[in-house]
């Protein structure tokens, strides 16, 4: 189960000021840095602004409010909650006008996972297919909203499924593909199997301030 506090989406002002409004408590946080981090160019928003995204990489252990609505979530779904992973948190950045005056708007938005006790799927290769032939199309739409995929010395970076194709993620859905370097991708995947398991570190809460920009 993915949950994204919420999505980001280049929109009008108002949705804008609306999105920013929500979203993980980080500003001002004490801790390390981030894992790794990326900034995008400023992107034209149709209503005239200019959006910037940040993204900061973790894992992190969720807070207790994220850990509580994940067991939420897994209950609601007859499922009991194995762990929850924060991964990354997405900052935005708009400038533009607001009933005709110069305007700025800023947040930080969670991406968690909620690791549910949902068994593994048959299908999994036909997942990662399925992923492999939509991801340079993907990748564009991505762009066209956020700025280039990222890449590192001309390599793209890996496109990481939040909800994980191995236990039924959506391979292509726009909000369960995140771009994240490589060497955090494999933390990543190294950790997602200590998530389902029962007793690991990530069904114990975490500060709700786990780094620093």
């Amino acid at each position: 189960m993915t949950a994204i506090h919420p999505h980001l989406r280049a929109a009008s002002a108002a949705s804008v000021l609306a999105l920013l409004g929500c979203g993980s408590a980080t500003v001002g946080a004490v801790g390390p840095p981030a894992s790794a981090k990326w900034v995008s160019p400023f992107v034209s928003t149709p209503d005239g602004g200019q959006l910037q995204t940040t993204l900061y990489y973790g894992p992190w252990q969720c807070s207790a409010a994220f850990m509580a609505r994940c067991e939420s979530k897994c209950a609601a779904q007859g499922h009991a909650l194995m762990g929850c992973m924060w991964l990354a948190d997405i900052k935005g950045d708009w400038k533009g006008r607001f009933m005709l005056l110069p305007a700025e708007a800023g947040g930080r938005l969670a991406i968690t996972h909620c690791c549910c006790d949902y068994p593994k799927v048959a299908n999994g290769r036909q997942l990662r297919e399925k992923w492999k032939n939509a991801r340079e199309g993907f990748r564009r739409q991505w762009g066209s909203e956020f700025g280039a995929w990222p890449s590192t010395n001309g390599v793209n970076w890996q496109g990481h499924h939040i909800f994980d194709l191995a236990h039924g993620g959506p391979p292509v859905a726009p909000d369960n593909v995140l771009p994240v370097p490589q060497g955090v991708h494999q933390v990543f995947n190294d950790e997602y199997p200590p998530c389902y398991a029962p007793g690991g570190k990530w069904l114990t809460p975490g500060p709700a301030r786990p780094y620093v920009d």
